[in-house]
């Protein structure tokens, strides 16, 4: 797996949207942090304009990646903002580039896409917030992402949980949105779990939906072989008006209760203000306790 280079005070940085539309009012938040980091901020060409919901047609999107990527003056490419719209282009990108001058690429949620098909391609990446979301993450957000950022590495800790399962294990993590993970099963952007930390998140989704997505999991044989599961936030959950009876971490507890790698819930990354950095691809050291979860990266 190739993993990007540090950064430092001076570099470039680019700003562009593979998915939802944004305004540069949304942006002043983050470009000011950017900057407070000692960044030069630079945005796509295409970045405001405008086709419906996307942030320009899938042509201009397009184009906004490539340059990017193609433009060795760049030292980390961010994804704007999330939403719907990477799976549009993702065939139309050129990674050959970034395989020869690796930077990171930074994003989560509708991202996903790009983590899951950028490991296949053999490129780390960071599970991170986005330039939108900046003014409301917490500091310890920020941080993780400006220490991996610029020192490459990271420790995420908190508080451990009576239904987690207690381990430790040495591996990759890959993952990101559930719901994406799901959507991209069987094509050239899935993405091969065995042996490795698996992180899930998801967001607004019904209950059955998640049962139906862990069991497609399932089925696939992205679950049978982990070294271990790490589940984010799964935020704003919603049910039918008759219940589904099973609470979001009974779902997937059950859906991996005949395994026996370790599992840990509420992890401090999805979409939540604190939404914590975490590197895909790179071997990474999880370890959960009966008190505490620690990822040292």
């Amino acid at each position: 797996m190739i993993i990007p280079k540090t950064l430092k005070k001076g570099d470039k940085v680019s700003i562009i949207s593979t998915a939802r539309k944004i305004t540069m009012q949304e942006l002043i938040p983050s470009i000011k942090i950017l900057k407070s980091w000692g960044l030069e901020v630079v945005f796509g060409e295409n970045l405001f304009k405008e086709n419906n919901q996307f942030s320009g047609t899938k042509k201009q999107r397009v184009e906004d990646l490539q340059n990017a990527i193609n433009d060795n003056s760049i030292s980390a490419i961010l994804c704007a903002r999330g939403g719907y719209g990477t799976v549009q282009i993702i065939d139309d990108i050129n990674f050959s580039n970034l395989q020869k001058n690796p930077r990171w690429i930074i994003g989560y949620s509708d991202v996903t896409v790009l983590h899951s098909h950028l490991h296949n391609v053999g490129i780390a990446t960071l599970h991170a917030s986005m330039p939108i979301n900046f003014v409301k993450n917490t500091e310890e957000s920020l941080n993780s992402l400006k220490n991996i950022l610029f020192e490459g590495k990271n420790t995420i800790e908190y508080n451990s949980q009576k239904i987690n399962n207690i381990g430790n294990v040495n591996s990759e993590i890959v993952g990101g949105n559930l719901s994406i993970l799901y959507s991209l099963i069987g094509s050239d952007s899935d993405i091969n779990t065995n042996g490795k930390i698996l992180f899930i998140e998801d967001l607004d989704e019904y209950l059955y939906h998640i049962d139906r997505m862990m069991i497609n999991l399932k089925r696939n044989g992205k679950l049978e072989n982990l070294a271990a599961l790490i589940v984010g936030g799964m935020s704003d959950m919603n049910d039918n008006e008759i219940s589904f009876g099973k609470s979001v971490i009974e779902i997937i507890s059950e859906c991996v209760a005949e395994y026996n790698y370790p599992v840990c819930f509420n992890f401090p990354a999805g979409h939540l203000d604190d939404n914590r950095t975490i590197i895909f691809g790179q071997q990474s050291e999880l370890i959960i306790s009966e008190k505490t979860i620690s990822l040292k990266q």
